[in-house]
């Protein structure tokens, strides 16, 4: 009889909204194939491709395409870092419009504002006061800077994900605030590190909050390429306990992803029932996790939990 892991059967039905795979200028766990063919193993439903470094749309198009009779829906999207076309709504429009042009997965999911190339994230890795004056920000007086509102609007038109990417905790509150004023109805902020009563304020106005495995993990204290060919790591780590008030601050509409793929990690099948186990033992009963790993990613990113 063969062993069974623990926590499979977390697994069954689950879209972990957040993997990176091959190809990638960092070491990778998997290709996109790869990834989908052991998350249908897993008995998973999705499974979202992300890169720091290209539009994952036609990739996830061309895996549903070869795979998509397993039963796993690929999914992707645009991260606006400045290798892939910058913060700008030309690059927005394609990337929304990029796939083969009929069929579910058709285009981007989700359109990002940079993760790395955040002044957020540029002054945890140290980065040069240079480099910093061309990454993006909301001012303290919280006015999100063109052409963002636009693209929010773009989103909002194309009922598409708008994703305020790796940002403070207050530049996520005014961007999810912009973000509705512009009619947007999908979005998705990344709170692993945000105060509880930044995450409290995000979910009121609608938005989802994601809780990424990938930040309780040994990957972080590697240097890894994001943006460039330069290698940085994130200033400190968290441990589960960290993330238990974030997770329960976000109530009904908190997320969880593996953010896995690097090739430190296990394959994001594997990092995600690690990831789950961890979370329950924390006290969150079966029904809640499979509303933050099933539910919430489906109704976000309109994956047929169903099919």
């Amino acid at each position: 009889m063969p062993f069974i892991m623990p926590g499979m059967h977390l697994l069954k039905g689950a879209i972990d909204c957040h993997i990176h795979c091959a190809p990638h200028l960092s070491g990778r766990s998997v290709n996109a194939f790869e990834a989908v063919r052991q998350a249908a193993a897993a008995g998973m439903r999705g499974i979202g491709i992300m890169c720091n470094f290209q539009n994952t749309s036609g990739l996830a198009a061309l895996v549903n395409d070869e795979l998509g009779h397993l039963g796993v829906e690929a999914f992707g999207g645009l991260i606006m870092q400045p290798t892939a076309g910058g913060v700008s709504l030309e690059a927005a429009r394609a990337a929304i419009g990029y796939g083969y042009g009929y069929g579910p997965s058709t285009g981007a999911r989700f359109i990002s504002l940079p993760t790395h190339h955040t002044r957020h994230v540029a002054m945890q890795e140290g980065r040069s006061p240079t480099f910093l004056e061309t990454t993006f920000s909301v001012p303290e007086n919280g006015v999100v800077p063109d052409p963002v509102p636009a693209i929010m609007e773009l989103c909002a038109a194309k009922d598409v994900v708008f994703d305020c990417g790796h940002v403070s905790g207050r530049e996520a509150v005014a961007l999810v605030e912009e973000a509705r004023r512009r009619g947007a109805a999908r979005i998705r902020t990344h709170c692993a590190g945000y105060a509880p009563e930044e995450i409290a304020a995000i979910t009121a106005l609608g938005a989802y909050a994601e809780f990424s495995f990938f930040v309780l993990t040994h990957a972080t204290q590697v240097g890894l390429t994001h943006v460039d060919e330069e290698k940085h790591r994130i200033a400190d780590n968290n441990v589960i306990q960290d993330f238990t008030p974030r997770i329960r601050a976000a109530g009904a509409r908190a997320i969880l992803s593996s953010d896995a793929g690097v090739y430190l990690l296990p394959p994001p099948v594997e990092a995600f029932r690690e990831y789950l186990m961890l979370v329950e033992s924390e006290g969150f009963s079966e029904l809640e996790i499979h509303r933050m790993i099933g539910h919430n990613p489906a109704h976000l990113f309109k994956v047929d939990i169903q099919a």
